[in-house]
């Protein structure tokens, strides 16, 4: 077990009780990093619902690797952010009438990992509603994520691929 992983577990087990970072004997700078990566994952998420930025482009390294769990078609490893855009988010933008708009329900960080639950509404360009809960988990380097590993209900997310046609270009 890494430093690292070790210092979360011991987060995971101290904070139900009220032991603070500092109590538990993490250094100021890991502290400062922490609270970066929240504060920089936590506008990101609030500039996408406010329309505003260009989500994946400001958050992940150009080298990211994005992880799918589950099964199915969608599931796998993105090695890029292109990729990732252009295999993952790019038929599906392509088939929704609106944007995937983000609510999210807690973000928790510690160091160079930042989780993100949320949850994401949209339209699809057939009219039906798109609803989707995740939770990514983001392992941040210089500032962007470099590595995220997202869990979602794939067979939604993959209905929207089924059902409604790619656009012609």
């Amino acid at each position: 077990m890494t430093i690292q992983r070790y210092v979360f577990a011991l987060f995971a087990l101290l904070a139900p009780l009220g032991v603070s970072a500092a109590q538990a004997g993490t250094p100021p700078e890991a502290e400062a990093m922490t609270e970066r990566n929240r504060q920089f994952i936590a506008q990101a998420f609030a500039d996408w619902a406010a329309g505003e930025g260009s989500f994946f482009d400001d958050v992940l390294t150009e080298d990211a690797v994005w992880i799918i769990k589950g099964s199915g078609p969608s599931a796998g490893v993105y090695r890029g952010r292109d990729d990732f855009m252009e295999r993952a988010i790019k038929p599906f933008a392509d088939r929704m009438a609106t944007f995937v708009q983000p609510t999210v329900r807690d973000i928790w960080a510690d160091g160079e990992h930042v989780i993100v639950h949320w949850d994401g509404a949209g339209m699809a360009a057939d009219g039906a509603p798109y609803r989707n809960s995740y939770v990514w988990i983001l392992r941040m380097d210089d500032g962007k994520a470099a590595e995220v590993i997202a869990f979602l209900d794939l067979p939604r997310y993959e209905d929207v691929l089924r059902r409604v046609p790619a656009p012609r270009t």
